[in-house]
């Protein structure tokens, strides 16, 4: 047994409800991570030195970029939930594919679904769609780590249990002290992968097409096969033969991606 367990902070999953109007922290997360790195992106398009002779996005596809995320990451990720996950579940249940209340986003399918948006959006503004995913690249980690906040205050993906001293028991689990393994994804996904991207751009990635977007793909998918060793996956939809999970497996392509882009962006002239 661990020497201390801490006690899970029950904070009520919904912030406001009045009437039939409810704002939660999930939903929160997602408009502030947006919010956020759409200020952001302003100051990077802004700042002309970083970008060397690439020609930034305009303040226009900034403000269009917000709109496309927006649709991207949650069209995509609550199809990448419904086909990665519970395909089975949704087949026999399709109404309940629209019920985004009810929980159910996949990362993957919002990377997918970011990606096909950033695609429409370059061509709308003739831009390089590695200029966007670059960009898009430095700004996500705040959403992840948000997103990931917003889970913990959910009590949902929780960890494996364990005997560490800053063990908690969930209360939507069980009464077996668990790893927090949603803060160690905010710490891996979020913070660790903004500062990192951030020293890079500020040392010139920028001038590199793709090298912020190989980065991240790597960095995301080093950081995603980490927590998965403390989160416990669902046995059902998540959990692989071999101790694989469904996220180490989704994020191998992610890596492999990542290193050709790294690769690529290294070979051209800043």
């Amino acid at each position: 047994m661990p020497i201390l367990i801490l006690p899970f902070p029950h904070i009520d999953p919904i912030l406001i409800e009045f009437g039939p109007f409810v704002v939660r922290w999930y939903a929160l997360a997602y408009i502030a991570g947006l919010f956020l790195g759409w200020r952001l992106a302003f100051a990077l398009v802004s700042a002309s030195s970083l970008w060397g002779t690439r020609t930034p996005p305009s303040l226009q596809a900034i403000d269009d970029l917000l709109i496309y995320m927006a649709l991207g990451i949650v069209i995509g990720g609550r199809l990448g939930h419904v086909l990665f996950y519970e395909p089975g579940y949704y087949l026999a249940n399709p109404t309940e594919i629209l019920a985004v209340w009810h929980g159910g986003m996949a990362f993957h399918g919002g990377l997918i679904g970011a990606c096909i948006a950033l695609a429409i959006l370059a061509k709308v503004h003739r831009l390089s769609i590695l200029t966007l995913t670059d960009l898009v690249a430095v700004i996500s980690p705040i959403g992840l780590f948000l997103g990931r906040i917003a889970n913990f205050i959910n009590g949902e993906l929780w960890g494996r249990p364990t005997d560490v001293p800053w063990a908690m028991v969930f209360p939507r689990a069980d009464e077996q002290p668990r790893h927090p393994s949603q803060l160690y994804e905010a710490g891996l996904e979020g913070l660790f992968i903004f500062i990192a991207l951030g020293l890079v751009a500020r040392y010139g990635a920028l001038k590199r097409p793709g090298l912020l977007s190989g980065l991240f793909g790597v960095l995301y998918a080093a950081a995603r096969t980490i927590s998965e060793f403390f989160r416990d996956p669902d046995p059902k939809s998540e959990l692989l033969a071999g101790g694989l999970t469904m996220g180490m497996v989704l994020s191998a392509p992610l890596a492999i991606i990542g290193l050709w882009l790294i690769w690529r962006s290294l070979r051209t002239a800043p």
